[in-house]
């Protein structure tokens, strides 16, 4: 599709938008690219309150004209006023104000985060970004959210055994494993989806119960879990496990097929450790 164009319907566009699925009314009829002041209707809409976590509502605002102080102004503006920075017709802005309506409590730490280090950064002159910043703004940009009620599953994921998981495991794949595309980047992808896109992994494993709730309980779950991992686990960008995120069964009509999984440069083998000297 044409990235530049708005399409109302782009949910149907792929399988990956499905984290989506609820809010598909509230853009079937919009026609042009929607204002930040439609996305704060649709803050409005929500069961959960937005706020970040200094307590701020969040609020989605024209990106005024000029060069940002990059990240810096960026995610300080955010944490101090609540106020996110919004472009209009730019798919990746709309999807990063999606990901907040959805995920809200794990987007208001990562905006913590970002603005923590950042203050220790500043006092300490620091040049370059902590590790931990790395990791927040990778999870950001191409995070995935692997739940998985089948602890051999999730083990097939940490060991890349990508054809055993996705077309040998396809059945109990569909039925104990689910992924939930965070970052904004990714859902930009895939609007017009390739092989070889992959996501920056977190992996809970959840009680199969956890697939019976409906879409929005499982989101509001799944942000919960993601919340406290952020705060007590996150710590870098080797905490996060790499992803064929197109091996998933459906998410490409090519992936029907079992030599689509033989192709190496995307299904890689797991990278063997380095040799110490």
């Amino acid at each position: 599709m044409n990235v530049q164009q708005w399409n109302p319907d782009f949910i149907e566009l792929s399988p990956i938008f499905k984290p989506f699925l609820y809010l598909q009314g509230y853009f079937k009829n919009q026609q042009s690219w929607p204002e930040p002041d439609d996305l704060n209707k649709l803050c409005a809409l929500q069961s959960r309150e937005m706020l970040t976590r200094s307590g701020k509502p969040v609020c989605f605002v024209p990106q005024l004209p000029g060069k940002l102080d990059a990240e810096q102004r960026y995610e300080s503006g955010i944490y101090l006023t609540g106020q996110i920075p919004t472009r209009v017709e730019n798919w990746h802005d709309f999807f990063n104000a999606l990901v907040w309506q959805i995920f809200p409590r794990a987007k208001s730490v990562l905006n913590q985060l970002h603005y923590q280090a950042q203050l220790v950064e500043l006092s300490n002159q620091e040049p370059n970004r902590c590790k931990l910043r790395d990791a927040a703004t990778l999870l950001d940009e191409s995070g995935v959210i692997v739940v998985c009620s089948q602890a051999a599953l999730i083990q097939l994921i940490k060991d890349f055994e990508w054809k055993e998981l996705f077309w040998r495991q396809r059945k109990t794949v569909l039925s104990s494993m689910r992924f939930f595309v965070f970052g904004h980047g990714l859902y930009e992808k895939a609007l017009n989806p390739y092989t070889g896109m992959t996501g920056k992994a977190v992996i809970f494993n959840v009680p199969e119960t956890f697939f019976a709730q409906n879409l929005p309980a499982q989101l509001c779950a799944i942000d919960a879990m993601l919340e406290l991992y952020l705060l007590q686990t996150l710590s870098s960008s080797s905490d996060l496990v790499p992803v064929p995120l197109l091996g998933y069964p459906g998410w490409i009509g090519d992936n029907n097929n079992e030599p689509y999984y033989e192709n190496k440069q995307y299904f890689r083998d797991r990278p063997k450790p380095r040799q110490m000297r």
